[in-house]
């Protein structure tokens, strides 16, 4: 149409075009308005507007060609909706369907992923029973192993083994020990991950894996604060330790990463002290806790079940090798002063530490804490089925009394006679 209207005017610029204002129309320059205002263009073109450079007119011919844009617009809307909704309806009429495949895809892909996962990183099948057992060779941690694989770094594996000994009847206590950076958050981690993936039906990264199920995994990792509800990193720390300690059975797998360093030294040294009894004792649940309190391995030597380990580390010149090697065994020392040294701590402050140290250990903090095991009683957490066995005390017996009282539904001699009551039973001074 634009190119016929140019022919029958001799206005070559002659354009069609459209806004939400006028709809379509056709346009020439100022020049040219005159000429379609004249006759006998005038019959045909219509004037509409006119701006500062720009004439601007409509037909009757594109009126209808208007007309029929939009009320083509208006059924193609129409019909869109109409098909729309006839979908709707279908999809409704086998929505089980749809569900049950969607649910056969998902399964089908978590099933096809962990499987390539398996091949291409050679992992092995678990073994998973009703036992205690929890033993893992070679095991791997499957994230930290992926990020040192893109740089070219292989992922130093570790075997763990938290299974009951034969004359034992629950699953160890792991107390690891070493320098930061040596890889023990990793350790912790990558045994809890490959406990979870066992019981999803997983093959594990490791070479042997036998895990006897687990009712419940515990991790206390990791530093962080609650400021909505004014909560410190300690006591958040504090908090989730203390459900694990009053959750935790002997199915549990339980992973805890220096409890207690929080706070002072000797506050958290106690805190330390007295959860890994009252998991040796109490919990008696599999396992690991790694922490930089040293002093705390002299506890193997009166918890049966209690196994000391260490990460191994080298010194090299005067600087710290991490080879990431699980051992029995505990750490001397944890190396902090070398590990700030390679965050590039200013060597002034590095000297001084090293000043500092040397004055510290001259104290030998460790035969305060070997005289602390033999000073204290072994088992100040009472076991389980001691706490079970022993009678209720005289305090108990009273309490309950007291809680068997209703005074609304008593008269007031009732009362003072119950009152009476209790009194005499109170222990004579």
């Amino acid at each position: 149409m634009q190119a016929r209207y140019a022919d029958d005017t001799g206005v070559k610029g002659l354009k069609i075009r459209h806004n939400n204002v006028l709809g379509y129309f056709v346009e020439v320059t100022a020049q040219h308005g005159d000429k379609l205002m004249s006759s006998p263009l005038n019959a045909t073109f219509i004037h509409r507007q006119t701006l500062a450079g720009q004439v601007r007119f409509t037909t009757s011919e594109l009126g209808e060609i208007e007309a029929k844009i939009a009320n083509a617009g208006d059924r193609a809307l129409g019909l869109e909706l109409e098909i729309f909704e006839r979908l709707c309806a279908k999809a409704l009429e086998i929505s089980d369907d749809l569900r049950a495949a969607a649910q056969g895809f998902a399964l089908l892909d978590v099933a096809t992923s962990l499987a390539k996962l398996a091949i291409d990183e050679n992992y092995v099948r678990p073994e998973v029973d009703s036992s205690l057992a929890f033993a893992i060779e070679a095991g791997r941690h499957p994230v930290v192993e992926q990020a040192l694989k893109r740089n070219g770094e292989p992922f130093i594996a570790n075997a763990c083994d938290l299974s009951p000994t034969p004359a034992q009847k629950s699953g160890q206590l792991w107390l690891l020990t070493g320098p930061n950076m040596a890889g023990k958050s990793t350790f912790l981690r990558q045994n809890a991950l490959i406990a979870l993936l066992a019981q999803i039906g997983s093959f594990v990264p490791a070479t042997r894996a036998r895990i006897g199920i687990i009712d419940r995994l515990f991790s206390r990792v990791g530093a962080a604060d609650d400021l909505a509800r004014g909560r410190s990193t300690f006591m958040v720390e504090m908090v989730e330790t203390a459900a694990i300690l009053n959750q935790a059975g002997e199915r549990a797998l339980v992973i805890l990463d220096e409890i207690g360093r929080g706070t002072a030294t000797f506050d958290g040294l106690s805190i330390a002290w007295a959860a890994i009894e009252h998991l040796h004792e109490s919990n008696r649940c599999r396992t690991l806790f790694a922490t930089h309190y040293h002093e705390l391995t002299a506890l193997s030597a009166k918890l049966p079940r209690m196994f000391n380990a260490t990460v191994r580390v080298k010194e090299w010149q005067g600087n710290v090798v991490f080879l990431h090697e699980v051992l029995p065994g505990s750490a001397d020392r944890s190396y902090g002063i070398q590990v700030a040294k390679l965050a590039g701590l200013p060597p002034a402050v590095i000297t001084r530490a090293k000043s500092v140290l040397s004055k510290l250990e001259a104290q030998d903090r460790g035969q305060t804490a070997r005289a602390l095991v033999d000073d204290l009683p072994l088992f100040a957490v009472p076991s389980r089925a001691a706490a079970e066995a022993a009678p209720p005390s005289e305090a108990e017996l009273l309490m309950d009394a007291v809680k068997a009282l209703h005074p609304d539904e008593m008269t007031p001699r009732e009362a003072l006679d119950a009152l009476y009551a209790l009194k005499a039973r109170l222990p004579k001074a």
